[in-house]
Parts: C-alpha cells; sequence; structure tokens
C-alpha cells in the first residue's frame, strides 16, 4: 500500500485526532492502489457532496501541488527519436540566435539596433519542437490543418525552422527586421507582411489568447453548421506567463470551458518572467494561472518538472520535497537559474538538511542538470498527447521553462534576458559548446548559419516527421478556392427606392433589410454570420432570432419566456447568429475568426457584426487593427452613429471619432450614409470586392436609429456614392450667391434644411453634396498628391473632390456628426479661391434632445447657415453685417462655452 507522507499524519496541532485522520487516509490510499486514482477521486468527490448536504461546506482550493500533473509512470512514450530532435532544435536554437545578433551588428549608426528576441524561443523550442515533429498537422487539403498563434517574441525560432525546411532562404535571414526592400522577414507574426507564411498576428500581446478562443469557437460553428468538416483540428495557443496579466489573456476563457472548446490548446510559457522582471516574484503565477483556469473549466495540465526530477520525488516519502518546491517563490526560483549548481544546492536543498541528504551523492553539475519540464521533450510529448486526446473541456498547459535557456551568462535567468539582443564572441563560443554547434572557432567571427546536407539524418527527420503530419506550418492561404457570384446591384432594390409618402425608416433598417435579402439567397445565405453583442431589440433584428436562430452547441433545453411570440428568442445548435453577450471584443474575436474563414477554412464567411458605435473601434482598436493584419474580409456596423443621434444615453454612449479611427487602418474602407440607397449601394459594392474577388478590405459603416423619409437612389450616382461624394440637392438658378453645403450621416439633413433657410431668408442658393466618405475622399486627394509629387512632367492627377466641386462656384461648408478633424481631411483638395469651413462635434458627448446636442455641437441648420454667410462675407460676396443679423435673427448665443471644453 502507498505510504502515507509524515507531513499529512496529524502533523498538525489542531488534529483533535491523529489515529483517525492515519485511518481514513490509509483507506484512501488502499482504494487508490487496488482500484486506481479514478476510483479515489469519485470517492473523494462524494465525500465533499456528503459533507455539503450535511452543512459542512468549507471553500476548496482549486490548485494542486507543485508537481507534474501527469506522473511517469502515466507518461505516454515518444517513440520519435529523440536524439535526433535535440539536434535539429540545437541547430534553430543557434540560428535563431544568430539571425538576431547579425541584425544588430548592422548599421550601428542608422538608428540604432533594430531589435529583436532571443530568450523567447530559447525558452520554448522544445515545446516547438514536439508540435512540429509530432502533433501539429498541415492542411491534407481536406480536413484543412491545424491552426497555430505563435507566441510574438519567439518568431526567431520559427525563422529558423522554415530556413532548415527550405521555406526561408539564407537571404530572408540575413534581412530579419528589414523589410522595406522586399527580401526580410517581420519582426513578430504578421499575415500582412508575409501572407503566405503567418496564420495569425499575436501582438500586440493578449490578443493571441482572446481571439484563438473565439477562432476554436468559430470552427465548431462551422462544424454543427454543416459549411466544413473541422472536427480532426485543434487550435494551439503560445503564451507568455508574463502575457496572461493581459485582461483580454483570459476575458473569455469561461466561453471556452462552457461550450466545452476541446480543440483548443493553450500553453502557457511559465519561466517566470515577463519584460521587466519576474511575473510573480512574490508568489507563484503556476498556482495562480492553475486556479483561473481550473476554476474557469478547463483541464490543466502542469509541467513543472523534468524527468531528472522523478527520482528525487519518489524517494520524497515524507513530502518535504514538494512541500519546499511550493513554498519557494517564482524570485526565487529564477535567482536558482540565474546561477550554478552549487548555488542550487546550497539555496534550495539547503533549506531542509533532508534534502540535503538526498542530493549528498549528486555534483554540482548532476544539480544543475535538474531541468524544467519544458525542456524536457519526453515529458513535453506526454503533456500534449494528454491534451489532444481529452475531450469536452479546452486544454491549458502551464510549462515551466527558462527564459533564456542556452543564454548563459549573457541572459538565462536573468532579468535583461528579454533585452538581450547583442553577444559578446565569449557569449556566442560558450552558446556554440553548449548546443555542440559544428561551427569552428575560425568562423565563430562572422556568426554562420548553420544547415546540415540535406542527405544527413537529421535533415531526413526533418522533413519526414512534416510529410507525415501534412505539410508544413505556419502556412497560410491567400485566397479561398471556392468562387461565390454576388447578386447584382437590383437584387436590393427594397432600399434602392424611395420610401412611399409619410413613411420614414432608419439607415438601421435599411441595413436590416439587405442582411434579410442575402439570407435569403440560396449561395450567399447559409455564409452569412450576423453577430450581436446583446443589442438585436436596438437594431430592430430580434426578428432574426427565429428566422435562422443563435448558434448554442446544446441547443435550447428550456422553454424562452417569449414561446408564444413571433420573434421569440431561439437558441439552436446549427443556429447562424453568433449572440456574444455584452461583449464587443467577443464579438470582434468572432468577427475576425469569419472575416478570415477564407483563409483559416477555405469558405468564404461574410460577417455582419453590428453594435453601438462608441463601444466599436475605441474599444477594440487593437482587434480592429490585427484584423487589418490578418486581411479580414467583412462589415463592421457602427449603430446609434454620431454624438448627437442618441439622444438621452450621454457621454460614453455617443460617438464622434469612430471614423477618425477607423481612417487610421490602410484596408478599412469606410462610410457614414445618410440613406438607404447609399447603404444597398455601399454594401452590394463591399461584397464584390470581398466575396467575389476576394479583395483584402474590410468595410464599417456607420448607422442611425433615426428615422426620415428617403429619397431614393438617382441612376448615374452609384460609383460617386463609392467614391465619397455626389451632389444631392442642386442649388436653384437666379440667385446672387451660391455655397456648397457637404455632409453626411444624420447632419446631412441640417444641410438640406440650411439649404431651405439660405434660399428663403437670405437669398443665396445652395448645393448639396452627400459625402458618404470623408475618408474615403481624403484618400483618393492624397494619392493624387504623391502621384503627382512622383511624377512632375506628367500630367497632374486632380483628385475626386476637386473634380466634383470645380465646376460649382462659391464657398464650401461642411458638417457631420464627427470631429472636425473628419471633414478637414479635404481641406487641401478644395479647388483653389474656395473658402472652406467645418463644423463639427468636438468634446464630450452629453444626453439631451436630438435638437438641443445639435445646437450645442454648433452642427445645426442654424450654425450651417451662419458659416455659409461667414464664408460668403470672407470673400466679399455679402456685407459681413449679415451674419451677425442671422446669429440674432436665430438666436445664437455667440458667448457660451466652446462645446470642446463644455
Amino acid at each position: 500500500m502507498s505510504a502515507v507522507p509524515e507531513s499529512f499524519l496529524g502533523a498538525s496541532a489542531f488534529d483533535a485526532d491523529a489515529q483517525e485522520t492515519r485511518e481514513w487516509l490509509d483507506a484512501l490510499s488502499a482504494v487508490i492502489d487496488s482500484e486506481g486514482r479514478d476510483r479515489g477521486h469519485f470517492l473523494l468527490e462524494q465525500l465533499l457532496e456528503h459533507a455539503r448536504q450535511h452543512g459542512v461546506d468549507r471553500p476548496f482550493s482549486a490548485t494542486t501541488g507543485y508537481v507534474n500533473t501527469i506522473a511517469p509512470e502515466d507518461e505516454a512514450h515518444c517513440l520519435g527519436n529523440l536524439e535526433i530532435e535535440e539536434r535539429l532544435r540545437a541547430y534553430m536554437r543557434w540560428n535563431a540566435m544568430a539571425m538576431v545578433v547579425k541584425a544588430n551588428r548592422l548599421h550601428p549608426a542608422d538608428g540604432g539596433d533594430l531589435g529583436g528576441h532571443i530568450s523567447s524561443f530559447a525558452s520554448v523550442a522544445t515545446m516547438f519542437g514536439a508540435g512540429f515533429n509530432h502533433f501539429w498537422h498541415g492542411d491534407d487539403g481536406v480536413h484543412g490543418g491545424d491552426l497555430l498563434y505563435i507566441q510574438g517574441h519567439s518568431s526567431p525560432g520559427i525563422y529558423a525552422r522554415a530556413f532548415m525546411e527550405g521555406r526561408i532562404s539564407e537571404e530572408q535571414l540575413l534581412n530579419f527586421r528589414q523589410e522595406v526592400d522586399g527580401k526580410g522577414l517581420s519582426s513578430y507574426p504578421h499575415p500582412k507582411l508575409m501572407p503566405e507564411f503567418w496564420q495569425f498576428p499575436t501582438v500586440s500581446m493578449g490578443l493571441g489568447p482572446l481571439m484563438a478562443i473565439y477562432q476554436a469557437r468559430f470552427l465548431k460553428y462551422l462544424h454543427a453548421r454543416g459549411i466544413a468538416d473541422t472536427s480532426k483540428r485543434k487550435v494551439w495557443v503560445f503564451c507568455g506567463d508574463g502575457e496572461m496579466d493581459e485582461p483580454e489573456s483570459l476575458g473569455a476563457i469561461g466561453l471556452a470551458a462552457r461550450e466545452k472548446l476541446d480543440n483548443l490548446i493553450f500553453i502557457v510559457n511559465c519561466n517566470l518572467q515577463r519584460l521587466d522582471g519576474p511575473v510573480r516574484g512574490n508568489g507563484k503565477i503556476v498556482q495562480e494561472l492553475e486556479g483561473e483556469f481550473r476554476g474557469a473549466g478547463w483541464n490543466v495540465i502542469k509541467l513543472l518538472w523534468g524527468s531528472y526530477w522523478d527520482p528525487l520525488l519518489a524517494r520524497d516519502k515524507d513530502g518535504l520535497l514538494k512541500k519546499v518546491m511550493m513554498d519557494t517563490l517564482d524570485g526565487d526560483y529564477q535567482a536558482m537559474k540565474a546561477n550554478d549548481g552549487a548555488f542550487v544546492r546550497k539555496n534550495f536543498f539547503g533549506r531542509h538538511p533532508k534534502l540535503l541528504e538526498m542530493v549528498a551523492k549528486m555534483s554540482d553539475d548532476d544539480i544543475w542538470r535538474l531541468q524544467r519540464g519544458g525542456h524536457d521533450p519526453q515529458k513535453v510529448y506526454a503533456a500534449y498527447h494528454q491534451a489532444v486526446n481529452t475531450k469536452g473541456q479546452p486544454t491549458v498547459m502551464l510549462v515551466k521553462t527558462v527564459k533564456g535557456f542556452g543564454m548563459g551568462k549573457a541572459g538565462e535567468g536573468k532579468n535583461t534576458a528579454h533585452q538581450a539582443k547583442k553577444l559578446t564572441d565569449e557569449d556566442i563560443k560558450a552558446f556554440r559548446d553548449r548546443f555542440n554547434i559544428p561551427i569552428p572557432d575560425s568562423e565563430l567571427a562572422s556568426l554562420p548559419f548553420y544547415k546540415p546536407a540535406e542527405d544527413t539524418p537529421e535533415m531526413r527527420y526533418l522533413h519526414e516527421r512534416r510529410q507525415a503530419l501534412g505539410g508544413y506550418l505556419p502556412k497560410r492561404r491567400v485566397k479561398a478556392e471556392e468562387s461565390l457570384p454576388v447578386p447584382d446591384l437590383p437584387f436590393f432594390q427594397s432600399v434602392l427606392d424611395p420610401t412611399a409618402e409619410g413613411r420614414e425608416i432608419s439607415t438601421t433598417q435599411a441595413y436590416v433589410r439587405v442582411l434579410g435579402a442575402l439570407l435569403r439567397d440560396k449561395q450567399l445565405g447559409p455564409r452569412v454570420v450576423p453577430i450581436l453583442v446583446d443589442e438585436a431589440r436596438t437594431f430592430g433584428m430580434e426578428g432574426l432570432f427565429r428566422q435562422i436562430g443563435i448558434y448554442n452547441p446544446e441547443g435550447q433545453k428550456y422553454t424562452p419566456q417569449d414561446r408564444d411570440q413571433v420573434s421569440y428568442y431561439k437558441e439552436d445548435k446549427a443556429g447562424q447568429i453568433l449572440q456574444e453577450g455584452i461583449n464587443e471584443a467577443g464579438g470582434m474575436g468572432s468577427w475576425i475568426a469569419a472575416a478570415t474563414s477564407y483563409s483559416t477554412n477555405n469558405r468564404v464567411m461574410i460577417p455582419f457584426y453590428v453594435y453601438y458605435s462608441m463601444f466599436g473601434f475605441q474599444r477594440i482598436g487593437d482587434m480592429a487593427w490585427a484584423a487589418g493584419d490578418m486581411q479580414a474580409r467583412g462589415f463592421l456596423l457602427g449603430g446609434t452613429s454620431g454624438r448627437t443621434t442618441l439622444n438621452g444615453e450621454g457621454l460614453q454612449h455617443e460617438d464622434g471619432h469612430s471614423h477618425i479611427l477607423a481612417g487610421t487602418i490602410p484596408n478599412c474602407v469606410s462610410y457614414d450614409p445618410t440613406f438607404a440607397h447609399e447603404v444597398g449601394v455601399i454594401m452590394q459594392h463591399g461584397l464584390k470586392r470581398m466575396v467575389e474577388n476576394q479583395e483584402n478590405v474590410f468595410y464599417y459603416l456607420t448607422l442611425l436609429n433615426e428615422n426620415y423619409p428617403m429619397p431614393g437612389l438617382k441612376a448615374g450616382t452609384e460609383a460617386e456614392i463609392i467614391k465619397g461624394m455626389y451632389l444631392l440637392d442642386e442649388a436653384a438658378k437666379g440667385k446672387s450667391a451660391t455655397v456648397n453645403l457637404l455632409g453626411s450621416g444624420t447632419i446631412l439633413r441640417e444641410s438640406q434644411a440650411a439649404k431651405e433657410l439660405l434660399e428663403k431668408d437670405w437669398g443665396v442658393a445652395a448645393n448639396v453634396w452627400s459625402c458618404p466618405s470623408f475618408n474615403e475622399l481624403a484618400r483618393d486627394g492624397q494619392a493624387c498628391e504623391r502621384w503627382n509629387l512622383l511624377h512632375p512632367t506628367e500630367t497632374a492627377h486632380v483628385p475626386f473632390v476637386t473634380q466634383q466641386l470645380g465646376a460649382h462656384s462659391g464657398p464650401v461648408i461642411a458638417s457631420t456628426d464627427y470631429m472636425k478633424n473628419y471633414a478637414e481631411q479635404i481641406r487641401a483638395f478644395i479647388p483653389k479661391g474656395k473658402t472652406y469651413k467645418v463644423l463639427g462635434t468636438d468634446g464630450f458627448g452629453r444626453s439631451d434632445f436630438r435638437s438641443k446636442l445639435r445646437e450645442h455641437f454648433e452642427i445645426n441648420r442654424h450654425y450651417i447657415v451662419v458659416a455659409a454667410l461667414k464664408a460668403l462675407a470672407d470673400e466679399g460676396t455679402v456685407p459681413v453685417a449679415k451674419v451677425a443679423e442671422a446669429i440674432a435673427k436665430y438666436a445664437i448665443k455667440a458667448d457660451k462655452i466652446n462645446p470642446l471644453y463644455a
């Protein structure tokens, strides 16, 4: 029978009956010995439940001992050639180090270092090796391959492996972080910069874990809906333990457990260090993370100690070694790996005479070889094997490693390890010797890369393993192999026609009509992915609940409260809607997974993610930038947009800047439409580009909850709508002066009202221009300026704004529901000689009626009239007294506080 550790046998002074304690523990040991650990676990669970039912309800611990989860006798045995794998790993370590050091020895006078990281890959090399050699499946053309979220700072190791495989050239390695000339390698995983290589961006830190959870869920979604067989695919996610401090890293782990994402495996590289120093110097990050993940419902595998520890742990009959392992703080563990075996003997084993006796016959070198689990290939293999065979739960592996493993005094276990990118010749020689790299002393100064001949056992093994697993990774598909035709514009006629007399709708309703038409299309309908963050009723989309259902892997086990209603809340195993709850980041995570499905799944999907516009780009801006990096394709829809349309909700709900943020993302095409027909034209054009032509752009449209009559599409303006500007209402003839009023979104209607006031009250004619996208107009103008700069002897290109306004006299006044900077972007392209004035909603939002808000932000029809008259006065067309007269007539408070500061 298994011995019960002495430390558990009533040693506490508070044990009232040590003999009884011994009997209970002996009984449990007997069960474990005769019937196994599973039976022992079952009995303990029954005892705990029995105790709770009788009022004994003490808090439990979600953590286990500071030892490996998998016992040595339960480890799956690796059948690979570990000796060859070790040599390959050593060569990759060398090449990764050489790549970074070489890059930082170039051009010392040209702006300093290029940067790069050696220590992160040094700590995960064994884990990468096990995955690439035995577990990570390439795309077999049928089921698709595994998806890898690679820890960003470890990218040099991935390049080093790809170089060995012949997928990256030596010239590329020599151009690490030197991309401008098109020969280099990106600093981190960037699909935009290396579109056939990296699958996902994982920086900024924290985005990888969050996006991966929704990616894994999306694979389940595709399978449940019969769109793709994803049953054999896994999502592997490498994170740093310091990275887990990012709120995004842990923000969705509850979803992963709730939806039983057993296709998801996190590997947290617990080297106990972040960028500046220890992660939890005074604590234990492994235990902390175990509690969080296990408490959330994950399968947790702790891999802390290498095989050399097994004999010592087997001899630890009284649990003393395990207790010291638990009691030792992370900061102390770091110090031990920054020193040597003698230091470990004194400061770890020296904590108790029995432990010193345990290692008395071991040399200091023997003690130094007591490795952490993440550097033991057999232990890593066993942990991976258990992870891939776990059903019904996501798995997290908490793997203890040494940051900068192999770097010696240059960085191993040191606080400076993350920043280390330059090594001395002595450090390089030590690195060479430690990993037995076959490079002579005479060549060390040039720091050559090393690659064995193709016919060597190492290289044959390297390629054989990847061929057996279905191909090389990472690898990215640039376009889907399928082709889906997009209907022509008349398909969306319901939003192109004028509204009937007396009817009013919003652009949000127009969007819902477009979405409804797409859902009815036999080819595109199944590929539509509506994504909601608990605001369907706000946007008038609750009708979709019953029509297409909300995806839930368990279906709907309850009877919904509104079951007798037409639009009852319907959850379904094959539901089409992704309902993320009150969770903008989660909505964006699902949107990214769907928007990149053409690449990850060879299936074109069309995601529509609608949210309060204020809670869009400013809330998930980093993810939107990542979406650009990933070459996402889909629609983001900012509802209740603008700073004055959402009357009553207040400062944190009113958006006056999302278009400025959207304009910072190069492949985001953004529009602020006013009318239903503009929504239809823009969305049909976007579908053509993204679905039919498979262009790497995504669209952002702002929508309004404000109802008004829709004028319908004027034939011939379709292309101008897409370019960003068309003439909506022409100026009356025979007036003494003319102005041009530009607007977008809801405030365009204030420009239309201002046109009437100008003509009626002041005898001034006005052209009204609808400008669905000042961002697109600005990009066009800037592109023209760039072309003209670089082609000075050729016919100049003329910006579209200049073309549109060139044939119309008078100054130009732009007014939008966004900050002035939004419309200010086109100032340089206004025809010469024309005055340009911009009104906008700079300042914090607030609650009130729309009319009061527009007065407060000085963008309503009266302010537009005053701005038009002032522009005419500046040009000498009307007397300046007219401006003062208009201010008085409309009771404008000239001395009120600037709304920017109000």
